[in-house]
């Protein structure tokens, strides 16, 4: 193809095979549309042609939502160990260095302090990589560190949700999180806290029956799958077709269950919108 057949617009971007490399396209699952992977990444992992909202990974949340990207970290070395000595298929701390490998990180979820239009928060971002996002002591340990920092301060906590619930490999320790989590939640409210919820998908198990659902303001993504148990689980119990966007959040949404369905490129000004009006420094 010669070059006078590229076009010049820069509004209209044109690839060849020759520039990519295999992997580079992704097909959209909502719209069936191929993305170029460095379109898709640059624009937050958002479906171009039909806003649809693919996982993103935990640092991009932080790029995106603190000013200029920046944020401290903390609680980024602590990591889990093997209190059951659980073995199934696989060794629970072989899970566990495996994980550590793939996604980068030490835990299931990433915490730091940043600002959102000038104002200190407190984030806690949940990552689905690895191992489901599950809660287990570590998450639950590094979350009870985000409100804990957030309450001594006195700014606003924000948490974005990804999980498949608790950690079976930890049992009891596990569901242990979800009470010490949602007592220091309560006692950051009652000391005048703001908390914002972000659910994505997936927000599923003892995470949407805990931290998840325990906003003041609870937002929440495009299509995000948010419930206890899944869909197939419920329709096989109650032996009912389940409604047409059952446990998505646009179904949440009519329900009451959230207060504001938030496309990813407007999350930061909404938050900043809602810090604006509700946070009492």
């Amino acid at each position: 193809m010669t070059e006078w057949f590229r076009r010049k617009s820069k509004n209209i971007k044109t690839f060849y095979k020759k520039d990519t490399t295999e992997g580079s396209w992704i097909k959209c699952p909502n719209c069936s549309e191929v993305v170029y992977k460095k379109v898709l990444e640059d624009n937050f992992s958002v479906c171009s042609n039909c806003n649809f909202h693919f996982r993103l990974n935990v640092y991009r949340y932080l790029d995106l939502i603190t000013d200029d990207g920046k944020f401290k970290e903390f609680g980024e070395n602590i990591v889990s160990l093997d209190p059951l000595n659980f073995n199934a298929q696989k060794k629970y701390s072989d899970q566990i260095e495996k994980y550590k490998e793939k996604t980068g990180v030490n835990s299931a979820v990433v915490t730091a302090t940043g600002k959102i239009d000038n104002v200190d928060v407190v984030l806690a971002i949940m990552n689905f990589e690895f191992i489901g996002g599950s809660m287990g002591s570590v998450v639950g340990h590094k979350i009870g560190l985000a409100i804990d920092k957030a309450n001594s301060k006195k700014i606003p906590l924000i948490i974005v949700t990804a999980s498949g619930g608790a950690r079976m490999q930890e049992g009891a320790i596990s569901l242990m999180q979800l009470a010490k989590t949602t007592t220091k939640l309560a006692r950051f409210s009652k000391n005048g806290g703001l908390y914002i919820t972000v659910l994505t998908d997936p927000t599923t198990g003892g995470i949407s029956a805990s931290i998840g659902m325990l906003g003041d303001i609870i937002l929440a993504e495009p299509k995000a799958l948010v419930g206890f148990a899944g869909p197939r689980v419920i329709k096989q119990t109650i032996g009912q077709d389940l409604p047409e966007g059952f446990q998505r959040s646009e179904f949440l949404l009519k329900k009451g269950f959230i207060d504001k369905i938030v496309y990813r490129k407007d999350l930061k000004p909404y938050l900043s919108k809602i810090i604006d009006l509700l946070y009492i420094k």
